[in-house]
Order: C-alpha cells, then structure tokens, then sequence
C-alpha cells in the first residue's frame, strides 16, 4: 500500500485497523464525489430548464433579455414548492484601494486629538484582511454610507468607488417546501453538512 510519502508498504506491514481505515475513507469519499458530479448535473439541468421557461415567458411577451442576468422565483400552482435564482456578483479591489486607505489613514491622523475611537475601530476593521487573505468587501463598501464631509474622506470614497471590479458572476439556485397547514417556508438542503441528522437515529 502506498504511504503519504509516496512509499509502497507491503501489506503484512500494515496494520489491521489502518487497512479498515483506509478502505472505509476511500469507499466514503469515492461516493462523496459520485454525489457532487450528481449534484452539478442537478444544476445544471435545472438552470437549462429555468432559463429555458424563461425564455418562453420572454417570448410571449416579444421581450428580450441580454444575458442570464436577473433573480427571479417561480412557484407550482399550489404554492407547496419554490425554487429561486438569485445571480450574484464577486467583488474585488484594484490597486485604487490602496490609494483610498493612505487618504483615510491621513484623515484619521489629522482627526486624531479628540477623535471617536469608533471610527477607528470601523476603518481598521473594513481593511482587515480575512481567513482567506481577502478584504470584507461589505466592510469597505459600508464606509461610503458614513457621513463625512472632508475633501480627503471623500476622495478616499470615490477611490474605493473606482477599485471595485467584478471578478465573477455565480448563479445560485434554492429550493423550498411550504407547510401546508402554517405556510411556513423551510429550505430544500442540498448542502450535506447543512442536512441535520439526529445521531440517536443511527
């Protein structure tokens, strides 16, 4: 068997319950995998049938739509069952970031003597960098909603303003069940790790 070294132990030199290990994570995450691709091909085809409906509403009306751009919700007749597609942009900051954090970093400087500690605390939070080495983009963005009059903090606002670019565009799409009695809306989980599972079951 080949070690995380990269080495090949003969068996007999294995141990039973390392052996029971082995087979047990491998077969596990094997249908793990099995699972994920069934789940993309889920997706997929459901996202094809969304915007193929959607392309026949379109039609109906003589619109048209640029793109898979726009969230939208369907629903059956009965209102048992929703699905929604919500279409979502990744931002991240160019180089102007930097720019608009030197400028803030100035104001606060010259704001200093009798200044709102607060306000420090705010700014030095919305540049922290995160787990995954990136800014808390709702975090910088939520500094433009502060009310400052101050030529430099306003600079510093329209260079955050001209940092923001679209990395990416995800499309998600969630499904949901409505009590029939109560009306309640709960989710459809397709997240393993969000499925509850009472272990006194098992």
């Amino acid at each position: 068997m080949q070690d995380g070294q990269g080495r090949l132990v003969p068996v007999a030199n294995v141990k039973t319950q390392d052996k029971l290990e082995d087979e047990l994570v491998d077969r596990l995450c094997s249908s793990a995998i099995a699972l994920s691709n069934s789940l993309k091909e889920f997706k997929k085809v459901a996202l094809s049938e969304v915007f193929a409906f959607r392309e026949l509403v379109l039609v109906e009306y003589n619109a048209k739509l640029g793109g898979k751009k726009g969230n939208m919700t369907l629903r059956t007749y009965d209102g048992r069952f929703e699905l929604q597609i919500a279409i979502a942009d990744r931002l991240v900051f160019g180089p102007q970031l930097q720019a608009a954090k030197a400028l803030i970093d100035e104001c606060l400087t010259r704001w200093s003597e009798g200044s709102n500690e607060n306000l420090h605390a705010i700014v030095n939070d919305a540049f922290d960098v995160g787990k995954e080495g990136n800014i808390d983009t709702r975090r910088v963005l939520g500094l433009q909603s502060l009310k400052i009059e101050d030529l430099n903090w306003q600079k510093a606002m329209t260079a955050i303003k001209d940092a923001v670019r679209v990395d990416n565009t995800t499309t998600y799409i969630r499904f949901y069940r409505r009590d029939p009695v109560t009306g309640a809306r709960t989710s459809i989980l397709l997240d393993l790790a969000a499925i509850p599972v009472d272990l006194a079951e098992l």
